[in-house]
Order: C-alpha cells, then structure tokens, then sequence
C-alpha cells in the first residue's frame, strides 16, 4: 500500500492515528489544529476523506463523523478513511459561518500558504488531506434559520460521482455545478470526486439529517468494495435526480405563516406561506411558481421583501420523490422504547 503522511506522520497500514494539523494562531498567539482522524485498513482500498464544518456554524457533520468513528462497520475497513470533524475550527468556535478574516472559506480554494486567513487554510486542507484522497463527502446544512431536506448535491454527469450519489441513500439527488472557489471545485481540479451532503439548519442536531448521513456515507463506503456489503438488500427508496431548482421569495415584508414543509410535494399555485402585518391583516398569499418538492424552507417567522423563503426542486415525477422522503423518514425513525408494564 502506498505510504500516508499526514501532517509530517505516516499512518501504515492497519493503525488508526488522530492528528493535529496546525492553522495559523490568533491575534494572542494561541495555537490552533483542525483534528484529523485517519483509519486505514490492513488490505488495500480507496482512500477517502470526510469532512464537516467548512462553515463553522453548520454542525450537523460533526455529530454525524462522531457516530460514524464509533459505528462497528468500520471494523473490516478496506482502504483509508481520513474523518475531518471540524475544518474551520475557528468558525466552530465563535459560531459563524465565516473565518475570523470575514471570508467564506468554501470559497477560498484552492488557497496559498502566502494569502489571506482562509486561503491559507484552504491550501493546507487541501494538499495535507484532499490531494491525497480518492474520493470525499462534504458535509454541510442550510444557513441560519433555514432548514434543508436531506439530499447529495453533485456533479451527476460524472459517471462515479452518480453512482456514489445513488448509494448513499437519499431520495434527492440534486445536479449542481462547480464553483469558482469551492472545495467541489479544487478537488474536481485534482481528479478527486466529491458529494455534497446537505441537511439540517445552522446552528442546531437535527435527528433525521445526522441519521441519514451516517448511514449514507456508510452505504457509499460499501459501494466502493471499503467495507462488507450488506448480507440482505432491501432498498426501497427510490433516487431522483433534479438538475434545477429554485429560491421563492418574498413579495412584501412582514410576519409569516408557513404552510408548506421540507419534503412536500407542491403544485404550481399551490400556497407556500402567508405574510401579515404586525395586526394580522394579510398583505400576500407566497405561491408556488412551478410543480415541485420543497427541499430547503425558512424557519424564522419574519420576512423582508425579496429574502428567499422556499428552495423547490423540480422533477418529473414530484409526488413520487415526496413519498419516497416520507419513506426515508420511517426507516430512519429511532424505534420507540419498549415497557414491561408487569
């Protein structure tokens, strides 16, 4: 097996190392490290990296790494997993999106050892972990007070990137394009296919979303031969790619009333939300421009006119993807406990 080195520390074949790669310190000189987790197998397989919280405020990937470290799957491993919990420490830390220097780091790759705050960062994640990966899932969640339905957003056209996609399990596959920036984007450049899994809100666990996803990354893992296929298959959920989508937004400002909820299957005219006055009077009625799911809603209860409040998804057979959320949902719901009333 090709050796691994991480952070000047070689990892063979068979041990499981964790890892402190220095970041630049801040204003008081206190060191920070982003924690790096890296497992690999004693027989030969992809190397593939996991990571959460390339903004700090979304936090669901977190959680969802951790169970995956403790999952018993990863005990036959073939290859490497390389888990990365927290990429912008310092965003984890003050509980933004952003780096201390105000700029996005998903938008700062490929990065320099000799630029800003987060083009320094993004450099040293992506040559001491994406460069040496096969494959990746990023892990990430709507934005402050918006809430997004579970689904992989991906270069579909890729023949690997699709097929990873179907594995993982979630009934909305969204074709999405490269941006300039991204670490999509950078670690295209380097041959290295990523999925992007959405689900959640910023700032807040969301059961359903962290489930999914520990259980997705698992399923993509079988389907790359890195851990032992399931003795019986029984996937009743149905994939469905949309290749667009788009934002509502809002034609007056004012307090909201939602109707429509992640997942549901709306129909062109159909009513999303209502927008009152501080005194009730209703000032408009939001609408549904076009058939479709709903896969990301504003949770907050205020509007300004033209923020985006619903993120719809169109496919050919909407109704369809609805029911297959919903089927998601119940094979993903915790089994409820058990009592001897005797």
């Amino acid at each position: 097996m090709t050796p691994l080195i991480i952070g000047g520390i070689e990892i063979a074949p068979g041990e499981t190392k964790k890892i402190q790669l220095e970041m630049p310190p801040l204003y008081t000189a206190t060191r920070m490290s982003i924690p790096v987790h890296v497992q690999r197998g004693k027989r030969a397989g992809p190397v593939m990296f996991v990571s959460a919280a390339i903004h700090g405020d979304e936090l669901n990937g977190i959680e969802i790494i951790s169970r995956l470290l403790k999952s018993k799957s990863l005990a036959n491993l073939r290859g490497t997993l390389i888990a990365v919990p927290m990429v912008n420490v310092y965003g984890v830390l003050n509980q933004s999106r952003y780096m201390p220097d105000r700029r996005d780091l998903n938008r700062s790759f490929p990065g320099s050892k000799k630029g800003s705050l987060a083009g320094i960062v993004a450099d040293l994640f992506l040559q001491e972990i994406v460069s040496k990966c096969d494959v990746g899932i990023d892990l990430h969640t709507g934005a402050i007070h918006r809430s997004n339905l579970p689904q992989i957003r991906a270069n579909l056209d890729d023949e690997q990137t699709m097929e990873m996609a179907r594995a993982f399990g979630v009934p909305v596959l969204l074709n999405s394009n490269l941006r300039d920036g991204s670490l999509r984007q950078a670690a295209s450049d380097l041959g290295v296919n990523i999925l992007l899994y959405e689900a959640g809100q910023a700032l807040r666990y969301d059961e359903f979303s962290i489930r999914a996803g520990v259980k997705g990354i698992i399923n993509v893992m079988r389907s790359l031969s890195m851990l032992s296929a399931r003795r019986t298959k029984n996937d009743s959920i149905q994939r469905f790619v949309a290749r667009q989508s788009g934002w509502i937004r809002a034609q007056e400002s004012g307090f909201v009333n939602h109707i429509a909820q992640l997942g549901d299957h709306v129909l062109k005219g159909a009513p999303l939300a209502t927008i009152a006055d501080p005194y009730g009077t209703p000032l408009t009625t939001v609408l549904s421009p076009a058939e479709g799911v709903v896969i990301g809603k504003q949770n907050i209860p205020l509007a300004q006119e033209g923020e985006a409040m619903y993120h719809i998804a169109y496919f050919h057979t909407p109704d369809s993807v609805a029911e297959h959320v919903e089927l998601l949902q119940d094979n993903l719901s915790p089994v409820p406990p058990t009592f001897d009333e005797t």
